[in-house]
């Protein structure tokens, strides 16, 4: 990830309702969500409102939609995320830190599916 990237991306984090649509995404995994379970979840935000901030983290690089039947499922681009977190972590302890390395490559392996504790330790 390159710096005008990661400001695309923290820009779309900068507004309250698209932080917690990522985070939403986040926790639903691949399996995304649709746009109206969004936005029940969010409750306070109009359905054209929601498009925007849909759009805006689209074009951001961060989420992704697909057609199900008559449906829009959302889904964050986990390795967009991962890749930000590695952005920012890239020079901790001037670039030294067994502890962010690894971070940063498991957050790599992250698919947004349910991994087996046994499948988890060997990962590690």
């Amino acid at each position: 990830m390159d710096e005008n990237q990661a400001l695309a991306a923290f820009a779309a984090f900068s507004n309250q309702t698209r932080l917690r649509i990522v985070r939403l995404l986040v926790v639903a995994g691949a399996d995304g969500r649709s746009a109206g379970a969004i936005g029940e979840a969010l409750g306070d935000t109009s359905p054209s409102r929601l498009s925007f901030h849909l759009n805006q983290l689209q074009q951001s690089g961060l989420i992704e939609n697909r057609r199900e039947g008559r449906s829009i499922i959302y889904s964050a681009i986990l390795t967009a995320l991962s890749d930000l977190v590695a952005f920012l972590m890239h020079d901790c302890c001037e670039g030294h830190c067994r502890v962010c390395d690894q971070a940063i490559a498991l957050f790599a392996k992250c698919t947004g599916r349910s991994t087996p504790a046994a499948s988890l330790a060997e990962q590690r």
